[in-house]
């Protein structure tokens, strides 16, 4: 067979080629090696009805050496075993997880979520990025903020969890709005230089090589663009912080047993946030990376903290 034949596409690739042409993120094509089937629409209709897939295969998304050891809360397992069972976590709690997470902050999570998009300086006509943005919150108000000039992407690599916010904001009419299946570590789908704002909320302690993580952020940044991290931290208060543990892991299990059927989810979200480096750790971290001028803001006594970067 000629290598003319080999490269033409096949009128299934052409149709794809086609309906995703309308958007300038989500025409990046497989890496060699990729198999077949792992890009594809989730539903059908425009492209702001879908959930563009990219996700390699399981034990490929790290970009360490495999074999290689890490954490899953207290537990050391490999890396590969992590990416399995952080996935399990997220497809367990998925359809709970904004009442769960009502519930576990009573609330305040609303608050430190608009703390964040205050601090984020988006614009009108602006590009987004929210990744691991799960059920859409944060996606939802930067669809609103850059408007219909404007461009945001929710990714993230749990597809039970962006089911949810593909729901959440196609119902909400954010028509602005494209979902991406991606891998945090490095946002392949995305090109260099492509996005005015990067996001990534509560998601970066679940991220098995976070330095990974922050370089592939700084890559898709644009020359003067800013990353928010929004995490749970260190409380600055030794007492607190007793009292904090206390309530983590006794009440977060309880709770998550009681309302959504699943305990060592939940036991294992409060070991994640304990292992999840201090705020002075991670902002030497996002400098490594390269970003400058690098901040972070602690929210009720250090539970949270904001830490912002530029891409100068």
């Amino acid at each position: 067979m000629s290598n003319e034949n080999q490269n033409t596409p096949t009128p299934a690739e052409q149709a794809q080629q086609r309906s995703d042409s309308n958007s300038p993120f989500l025409n990046a094509p497989l890496p060699e090696g990729t198999p077949q089937g792992q890009q594809q629409s989730l539903a059908q209709g425009t492209n702001k009805d879908q959930i563009r897939k990219y996700n390699l295969p399981r034990g490929a998304g790290h970009t360490g050496n495999l074999g290689e050891t890490t954490h899953f809360g207290f537990r050391t397992v490999s890396t590969e075993e992590k990416e399995q069972k952080v996935a399990e976590v997220f497809h367990s709690v998925a359809s709970k997880y904004d009442i769960m997470n009502d519930l576990m902050s009573f609330g305040i999570h609303r608050l430190w979520k608009r703390f964040a998009i205050n601090m984020s300086g988006v614009r009108r006509g602006q590009r987004v990025l929210d990744i691991a943005g799960g059920t859409g919150d944060l996606a939802k108000a930067f669809s609103r903020q850059v408007g219909p000039t404007g461009h945001v992407v929710l990714s993230d690599i749990n597809e039970s969890m962006l089911n949810v916010g593909r729901d959440r904001l196609i119902d909400a009419g954010c028509t602005n709005v494209d979902f991406v299946l991606a891998n945090a570590e490095t946002l392949e789908p995305f090109e260099d230089n492509s996005f005015d704002l990067v996001t990534i909320s509560f998601g970066l302690r679940n991220v098995t090589d976070k330095d990974a993580a922050l370089e592939a952020m700084y890559r898709v940044l644009k020359p003067g663009g800013r990353l928010l991290i929004l995490e749970f931290s260190k409380p600055i208060f030794e007492p607190f912080s007793k009292l904090y543990d206390l309530y983590s892991f006794t009440a977060l299990p309880l709770m998550g047993k009681l309302v959504a059927n699943d305990s060592e989810s939940y036991k294992y979200l409060a070991e994640s946030i304990r292992m999840h480096p201090d705020q002075r750790t991670l902002k030497q971290m996002m400098e490594h990376a390269g970003f400058q001028n690098t901040d972070y803001h602690n929210l009720t006594g250090g539970i949270v903290a904001v830490h912002r970067g530029f891409k100068l």
